[in-house]
Formats: structure tokens, C-alpha cells, sequence
């Protein structure tokens, strides 16, 4: 079964950063679709970014399009989540998710696994 860990969450000031990992145990991460979504009390969970199983398509939420970048390495079972220019909108939970089958969505339940989560607070 794989196991999702998220990392790199914490509390930073508006137009700070923070870098999000994601790593991936007892499966390979190779033919997984990786998401990030978050969540917070007021709003449904939201696709925030995506990459495809060998990092040939990323794609991103126009609310974090030039801000956020995602990426992966498969040799070390992890994917990334780099987020610079922070905004207290961005503040959440953020999950990430790995989808089997490529579906080109954020749909949550089209995605297989799922991590517990990171909370990111952005101060203003």
C-alpha cells in the first residue's frame, strides 16, 4: 500500500516561502500522477498543482500560477512543492495525492492515496 508523508508546513509572513515534500513508502512513485490540494474550514479541498509520472506536464490553479512550482524526483520517491510570495489566502492544509491512472484533474476522488497533511499559515 503507499503511504504519502507531507513535510515543510509551518507559519511564515506574507511574501515569505516554504518548500513542501511529499515522500512516497513501500510503492514506487514512478507511474503515479502527483497532486497538491488544500483545504481550509471555509472552502472545499482544492487542486493546487499536479505533476505527471515522468514531469512532462505540470500544471497549476490560476490563483498560484507564477508563484508556485511543482516538481518531483522519482530516485528518491518524492515530490515537491515550492511556493514563493506567500499570501494569507494561501494559508491551509495542504495535501498531497497520487493518482494511478492519469485523469487530468483535481477531482479528490480520482486520486488513490493520500497523505495526512501540513498546515500552512501565512501571516500577514
Amino acid at each position: 500500500q503507499l503511504q504519502l508523508v507531507e513535510s515543510g508546513g509551518g507559519l511564515v509572513q506574507a511574501g515569505g516561502s516554504l518548500r513542501l515534500s511529499c515522500v512516497a513508502s513501500h510503492v514506487s512513485l514512478d507511474y503515479y500522477t502527483i497532486g497538491w490540494f488544500r483545504q481550509t474550514p471555509e472552502k472545499e479541498r482544492e487542486g493546487v498543482s499536479r505533476i505527471t509520472s515522468n514531469s512532462d506536464m505540470t500544471d497549476y490553479a490560476d490563483s498560484v500560477k507564477g508563484r508556485f512550482t511543482i516538481s518531483r524526483d522519482n530516485a528518491k520517491n518524492t515530490a515537491y512543492l515550492q511556493m514563493t510570495s506567500l499570501k494569507p489566502e494561501d494559508t491551509g492544509i495542504y495535501y498531497c495525492a497520487a493518482q494511478r491512472y492519469y485523469s487530468g484533474t483535481y477531482y479528490p476522488w480520482e486520486y488513490d492515496y493520500w497523505g495526512q497533511g501540513t498546515q500552512v499559515t501565512v501571516s500577514s
